[in-house]
């Protein structure tokens, strides 16, 4: 998917800048500034209290929310959390993810039940993707790596 917009933003000004200034994006003074309007956000911080607010949300937005996956830390505020849920692992959530500890959120699909169509996204509604990360991920964006760098003519990965 194409954007045509993005803004970072980071509890540390210079890292936010850094990445812009690597990524073609922009960097912005307030999370709040990132969030307002976005069609997509995704949060991947060790926060340990919500930098990122319900209200700030575009209705219909779609947030990939892959950090503080620890059962005491959170990203997301409540208001943030009462979205459509979606998860890598029930299981793994119910037992790591402070976002949906902490808010009591219902988890409406994990990701397989999604790509799989046993479960669809409710039109229209704001989506959140909760990752407390698992190895299948992880196996899977390796090999990305080493197809694009393949891709690239590297001898070795």
């Amino acid at each position: 998917r194409e954007f045509s917009e993005v803004r970072v933003w980071s509890r540390t000004a210079a890292r936010a800048e850094r990445f812009a200034r690597e990524h073609n994006a922009t960097a912005v003074g307030s999370a709040q500034t990132a969030v307002r309007g976005a069609d997509v956000v995704v949060t991947a911080t060790a926060s340990q209290e919500p930098i990122l607010k319900g209200e700030w949300l575009k209705a219909g937005a779609h947030v990939n929310a892959v950090g503080s996956s620890r059962p005491d830390w959170r990203e997301l505020d409540d208001a943030a959390m009462m979205n459509t849920v979606i998860v890598d692992s029930r299981e793994a959530a119910a037992k790591e993810a402070g976002d949906i500890i902490i808010a009591g959120a219902p988890m409406y699909a994990e990701a397989g039940e999604i790509f799989s169509g046993l479960k669809v996204p409710i039109p229209g509604t704001t989506t959140i993707f909760k990752s407390v990360g698992l190895a299948v991920e992880d196996v899977a964006a390796a090999k990305l790596v080493v197809e694009a760098a393949k891709g690239e003519g590297w001898s070795a990965v």
